[in-house]
C-alpha cells in the first residue's frame, strides 16, 4: 500500500510510524486508519521488525482526535460499523501486536488520539502534551476502546471523571495516574522511546511476544490469564532463543537472539 497520511520507515529493526497530517492536527480519518492498519499488520508479520515507534508529525499534536466531518451525519448502524472496524483493524491490532509498540506523544492526544496511544503497549509523553477524551462534548462517547482501556490504566473513578467532564490533563498528571510511563522534554521524546525499544530489541523476540500475549490475557474476560501464561511459558522451551539464552547465561556471555 502506498501511504498518503502516514510515513513508515524501518531503521535498525524499529518501524517508525508517523501520522502525517500536521495541518489537521494529525486527526484520524478513514484513510489514516486504513494505512495504520496496513502498517501494523506489516509490523506484526515481519521478522525484520522488533518494535514500533508511533508518533505524530510536528510538535503540536500526537493525534488531536478523529476527523468529525467524516461521520457527523452517520446513523446508529454506521456509527457501530465505524467503531467495530476501527477496533478490529487498528486499535485491537495494536494492543495484540506481538511486537512492542511505543507511543511518543508529542502534543495533544485527544479522543481517538488518546485511544490510539492507550492501545499501544508503552506511552512516553512530551512535557507539554495534553491528554483527554472530549467525546461527550459532541454528544458521543469514546468508540475505539477508550472507556475500557482508560479504566484499565487509571481505575474506574478517574476514568469516569475524565470521560464525563471531558477535561484535558497535563502530561505530569497523566504520569501520576499511570496513563503514561514517562514524561520528558519535547527534545528528548523520540530518544526516550528509542531507548525503551532498543533495550527490548536485546531480549528474545518470541519471549517478548509471549509476554505481551500473557499480559493482555489478564484484560480479556473470556480468557484465563494464568492458563495463557502457562501455555506461553511452555512454548518458550521449544525455541532456539531459549537454548541461546540459557547457554549464554551459563557461559557468562551476552545472548544473541535470532527470534526462532
Amino acid at each position: 500500500m502506498i501511504y498518503h497520511t502516514i510515513v513508515s520507515e524501518l531503521k535498525e529493526q524499529i518501524l517508525y510510524i508517523t501520522i502525517n497530517r500536521e495541518s489537521k492536527m494529525n486527526a484520524l480519518n478513514k484513510q489514516t486508519l486504513e494505512e495504520l492498519a496496513d502498517a501494523i499488520a506489516f509490523a506484526g508479520n515481519s521478522n525484520e521488525v522488533r518494535g514500533v515507534l508511533l508518533t505524530g508529525s510536528g510538535e503540536k499534536a500526537f493525534v488531536a482526535g478523529a476527523d468529525i466531518s467524516e461521520f457527523s451525519a452517520y446513523t446508529t448502524e454506521q456509527g457501530e460499523a465505524l467503531a467495530r472496524n476501527g477496533h478490529t483493524h487498528v486499535f485491537n491490532a495494536i494492543e495484540n501486536c506481538p511486537k512492542p509498540i511505543v507511543a511518543a506523544i508529542n502534543g495533544f492526544a485527544l479522543g481517538g488520539g488518546l485511544e490510539l496511544a492507550m492501545a499501544c503497549h508503552i506511552r512516553v509523553a512530551s512535557d507539554h502534551a495534553k491528554l483527554g477524551l472530549p467525546e461527550v462534548t459532541l454528544g458521543l462517547i469514546p468508540g475505539y476502546g477508550g472507556t475500557q482501556r482508560l479504566t484499565q490504566l487509571v481505575g474506574k473513578g478517574k476514568a469516569i471523571e475524565m470521560i464525563t467532564t471531558a477535561d484535558m490533563i497535563t502530561a505530569e498528571m497523566a504520569e501520576k495516574m499511570g496513563l503514561v510511563n514517562y514524561v520528558v522534554p519535547q527534545t528528548e521524546l523520540i530518544a526516550k522511546a528509542e531507548e525503551i525499544l532498543n533495550k527490548i530489541k536485546q531480549r528474545a523476540p518470541l519471549a517478548v511476544a509471549s509476554a505481551i500475549r500473557a499480559v493482555n490475557a489478564n484484560l480479556h474476560k473470556d480468557e484465563d490469564g494464568f492458563e495463557i501464561e502457562i501455555e506461553e511459558f511452555g512454548k518458550c522451551f521449544n525455541t532456539s532463543d531459549f537454548k541461546e539464552g540459557t547457554t549464554a547465561f551459563l557461559e557468562k556471555r551476552k545472548a544473541v537472539f535470532s527470534g526462532k
